[in-house]
């Protein structure tokens, strides 16, 4: 794909930082845009083009309340990391190593990998539960829930859902696991590791988040240029919100209490706030690209964006319409997938092993900055 940054003009770091959004262009100009205009080749490279320098960030290493505390090692560990989960009380950390084919389980006090589950097939999304001891690993390759024991790490029941199992939540209402799946659906399975129903949904669901206080559900459906919004009592789609011009939406935070939703998209790199009374967007800000995870920590009104660009963006809630940047730090490339704990004021990023750069976990302490 060289030949692309070429006849784009583009440097090669440019190229290695944002290449990887742009083989989601074409689909979305052939689902949307593809609707009304015919695209020559020259337009299609000029919006390729266009598309670069709306990627590109506009902030760069500044003061940030992310201190770098340590270090945590992954040796033998390759390819992409998937999503986090986390055992508080235990102090431990499940990382889904989505293209090792692990589970990684560390230690966060001693700093060092304590357990891995081999033999898994993509796993992607990953949840570790207290009420019951047990944790789930969805896997996108064979479309299967495992569930094992949370003490002994020892296989309890695998579920089949036919295809790409992905994220992964608890449901404090139901005390029902749910899982998103396949074509499109969320999969609900009992505290027994029963599969009890399915949610149905039009396209794949990417990352999804549940009201406590009420029966919706948010969810992510980027191949609709939405956000579906599901009662988990009538177990339908009620609603869609669009999110204003901006696409690739695949990771998403809740602000319950001030109701507001965040939801990261690639194209362009945008953190969207929306209104979840009305759906309408309230903000939008430029983040870091490729961004895979975001958190919304409630103690210092701070949003996490976390991309593979080789950065965290940081966001301070002024209220709940208004938000100001307060500061980016560096991470490495392809660091797109973390976990931000508020028990611990911590957040964990995952480096994955490219070239020189070693796998590893970042953990930085949250440090209140000044306004």
């Amino acid at each position: 794909m060289r030949f692309l940054a070429t006849a784009l003009g583009l440097e090669p770091q440019t190229w290695s930082r944002y290449g990887c959004c742009l083989f989601e262009v074409p689909k979305i100009l052939k689902d949307f845009l593809g609707r009304w205009i015919n695209f020559s080749p020259l337009l299609l490279l000029g919006l390729l083009e266009a598309t670069i320098v709306a990627l590109s960030s506009v902030y760069a290493q500044n003061t940030s309340p992310l201190h770098l505390e340590k270090e945590i090692p992954l040796p033998g560990v390759e390819g992409r990391i998937d999503h986090f989960s986390a055992d508080v009380r235990g102090q431990r950390l499940f990382i889904a190593a989505l293209e090792n084919g692990t589970v990684e389980v560390l230690d966060i006090r001693k700093g060092e990998r304590s357990a891995e589950i081999k033999g898994l097939s993509e796993p992607q999304g990953v949840f570790y539960s207290s009420h019951n001891d047990r944790l789930y690993v969805a896997s996108g390759g064979d479309g299967t829930l495992r569930i094992y024991d949370g003490t002994t790490l020892k296989i309890r029941q695998t579920l089949e859902f036919g295809a790409d199992a992905d994220n992964v939540r608890y449901d404090g209402q139901s005390g029902q696991i749910l899982v998103g799946f396949g074509s499109g659906g969320l999969g609900l399975v009992d505290a027994s590791g029963q599969r009890v129903a399915t949610i149905p949904l039009n396209s794949h669901p990417e990352s999804f988040q549940l009201e406590e206080g009420d029966s919706r559900i948010f969810v992510n459906v980027p191949k609709e240029f939405a956000v579906a919004v599901v009662d988990r009592t009538k177990r339908a789609v009620i609603d869609k919100w669009g999110l204003d011009w901006t696409f690739a939406n695949y990771p998403m935070a809740l602000d319950e209490a001030d109701k507001r939703l965040f939801v990261g998209c690639r194209l362009p790199a945008r953190l969207v706030v929306l209104n979840t009374d009305s759906g309408q967007v309230v903000a939008k800000m430029p983040v870091v690209g490729d961004a895979d995870d975001v958190y919304f920590d409630p103690t210092h009104r701070f949003v996490y964006v976390i991309g593979g660009e080789g950065a965290v963006d940081v966001f301070r809630m002024s209220d709940p319409n208004h938000y100001e940047h307060a500061g980016r730090t560096n991470t490495a490339s392809g660091a797109r997938t973390g976990l931000f704990i508020p028990g611990l004021d911590s957040l964990f990023v995952a480096v994955p092993h490219r070239g020189s750069q070693a796998a590893k976990v970042l953990v930085y302490q949250i440090m209140r900055s000044p306004r």
